[in-house]
């Protein structure tokens, strides 16, 4: 790939040429003279769809490497520390859960990010892509909530503070507001997906 310097002197009408791509290479005009043909066919758009690409990879290994970490990190610290047998192993088995579960709320955020944003916009409706995408989304969201409502009983049960069982039966009431308001989206969106 070779760079390529663009004339920042142009008209604003030169700039506008400079922006519609054409069809082939021998019928873009010369529109600046400091400018390369075959920086006209590309045009804006495809620039802006190249960076969107590149961005939905930066962010989809973004969030796949901290999965990644956070996994691995939780594995070393559940060795770590029942080796060390400092705490109790219900203590690190609920520590290392809670790194498991945001892992993979991470994983999910990567993979849905690849997978929506890679393909091509006109192999479905827009609806479809959007109910779907929100569906996983808030389907992994309601799993972490009722996992770590559930892992916040059994400790505290275990610690006898039954006074600070609010929290989780909170937790789990909001994870079932959010799942009857995603039947109530999947319902009320479900003509617009046809």
């Amino acid at each position: 790939m070779t760079s390529q310097t663009i004339d920042l002197s142009l008209t604003p009408d030169e700039f506008q040429a400079l922006n519609k791509p054409s069809d082939t290479l021998e019928q873009a005009p010369s529109i600046a003279p400091g400018v390369s043909q075959s920086l006209h066919p590309l045009g804006f758009t495809a620039l802006s769809h190249l960076g969107k690409q590149l961005m939905v990879r930066v962010f989809t290994l973004l969030f796949y490497s901290l999965s990644a970490l956070l996994v691995i990190s939780g594995v070393f610290q559940f060795f770590t520390d029942v080796i060390a047998g400092e705490r109790g192993f219900m203590s690190i088995t609920v520590s290392v859960v809670n790194s498991l579960i945001i892992g993979l709320a991470m994983f999910e955020l990567g993979a849905g990010i690849s997978k929506e944003y890679t393909e091509s916009d006109q192999e479905e409706n827009v609806f479809t892509n959007i109910r779907r995408t929100i569906t996983r989304f808030l389907g992994t969201v309601c799993i972490a909530l009722v996992l770590e409502s559930l892992i916040m009983i059994i400790k505290y049960s275990q610690l006898d503070l039954a006074g600070n069982l609010f929290y989780p039966v909170a937790i789990l009431v909001g994870a079932s507001v959010l799942l009857i308001s995603l039947g109530g989206f999947l319902a009320l969106t479900r003509g617009h997906t046809q």
